[in-house]
């Protein structure tokens, strides 16, 4: 079958069924998930920096509240500037996925307080 093809029934597709299809087609051998990775054992299965326990979710949310790049390589001394370049990657190819997990986990974080 050829993208032509499919292009009518893809576009046929709810929003939601979009964003899964893209998700589907990102879990191939693209560069977009290069260094990252996820176990279920893992940090609740969220997207981590291949190898640590550093969430994706966490790096992107440190650098909203203000952190610099240069900051989270001198707080994680584990991790390089190519795993921040992937990271920031992989947030930019599944925004939803990364704006859940902050939320939930800022909404655990209120239950705590």
């Amino acid at each position: 079958m050829t993208l032509k093809e499919l292009e009518p029934q893809l576009l046929a597709l709810s929003d939601s069924e979009k964003a899964q299809a893209v998700q589907l087609l990102s879990q191939g051998k693209s560069s977009t998930t290069q260094g990252i990775e996820k176990t279920p054992s893992v940090c609740g299965g969220s997207a981590c920096v291949a190898g640590t326990r550093i969430t994706v979710w966490g790096l992107v949310e440190s650098r909203r509240v203000g952190y610099s790049e240069a900051d989270l390589l001198t707080s994680y001394p584990t991790i390089s500037a190519t795993n921040l370049a992937n990271a920031w990657a992989y947030a930019a190819a599944f925004p939803n996925e990364i704006e859940a997990e902050i939320k939930e986990n800022n909404a655990v974080m209120i239950q705590e307080i």
